[in-house]
């Protein structure tokens, strides 16, 4: 298959295309397997819509939200869906339950001739657990979905338990100028015949719109936002901040909204060891694009699982 991307475009512009391309590059048992752009959600699912704002906002639950574990909401990144999101959810549906949305204007959900805010879809993603009866969720977003996380734990701070914050900003300036200025430059012809554009179609309640989805996502990424310090620290829950260390989010930005969260204690460093579950954790993993963390899912379900479980990491022996 051939995509019209050039090599400054690909450079650029990878934070938001050729998702359904990475999701077909994820590890495979020993048997051969076609290449899929995204996976259905599992048979176990409980599917719904919530009416939203002029929007029906589509979710997914996974197990029973009446076991007495905290769900995890999982938020996924631009022009991605929530079965997109299959890697990092199914790891933890053992545990917990777990609520998948799309996103306002993705996959199964309608608003695709409105805008897009990150305020808007954190407002989507409230109503969706007041739907369900849930009065507090944990939240893993990616991306885009990861900045809709912070907007969610700044305006419903009582809905939000702990975040994941895995490759995402906290402000438009989080992002490398570079990539910014190739997310204005894609166009429909771009992803013409890709499996992106195809998934899209097969999901979406407007599947000739493609193109609009695309201006509103041009918009959104050229419109800066972001949320006072202090309205940053005054989160109540505890939060993982997780990017891979070739990403489009800058190391500066993933250490500064660590430090804004409670990380980097000093005490806690000069003692050379934990004797509590922190307030703040960080994770850089190496040899990592943005869409590459998408494929180290098994590596960050186990450093997230250990994070909303509270684990103290271990003293090694012979301290």
């Amino acid at each position: 298959m051939t995509y019209r991307f050039s090599p400054s475009q690909l450079g650029s512009a990878f934070a938001l295309i050729a998702f359904a391309t990475a999701m077909s590059a994820l590890p495979q048992p020993a048997q051969a397997q076609a290449p899929a752009t995204s996976q259905p959600a599992s048979p176990a699912a409980r599917n719904g819509h919530v009416d939203v704002a002029g929007a029906a906002i589509h979710y997914q639950v996974h197990g029973d939200l009446t076991s007495g574990r905290t769900p995890l909401l999982v938020l996924h990144g631009a022009f991605m869906s929530a079965d997109a999101m299959k890697p990092l959810v199914d790891p933890f549906v053992a545990g917990r339950p777990v609520i998948a949305i799309d996103a306002r204007g993705h996959g199964r959900s309608g608003g695709v001739d409105g805008p897009l805010s990150y305020d808007r879809m954190a407002d989507d993603a409230a109503a969706v657990l007041a739907k369900l009866g849930v009065k507090q969720a944990d939240v893993l977003g990616y991306s885009m979905g990861a900045s809709t996380a912070v907007a969610l734990a700044v305006r419903h701070p009582d809905k939000v338990g702990k975040q994941v914050i895995l490759s995402g900003t906290s402000n438009l300036g989080g992002w490398y100028p570079e990539v910014l200025a190739g997310i204005a430059q894609i166009t429909p012809t771009m992803f013409a015949g890709s499996p992106m554009e195809a998934e899209y179609k097969r999901l979406s309640p407007a599947p000739a719109k493609f193109a609009k989805l695309i201006d509103n996502i041009k918009a959104l990424d050229a419109t800066p936002f972001g949320w006072p310090d202090a309205a940053i620290r005054a989160i109540p829950g505890k939060t993982m901040v997780i990017i891979g260390d070739a990403d489009g989010v800058t190391l500066d930005h993933a250490i500064a909204l660590f430090k804004l969260r409670g990380g980097g204690d000093v005490a806690a460093a000069t003692q050379g060891f934990l004797t509590a579950a922190p307030k703040a954790r960080l994770a850089i993993l190496p040899a990592t694009s943005h869409i590459g963390i998408m494929t180290e899912a098994p590596a960050v379900a186990a450093m997230v699982t250990a994070f909303l479980d509270d684990k103290v990491p271990p003293m090694p022996a012979g301290f």
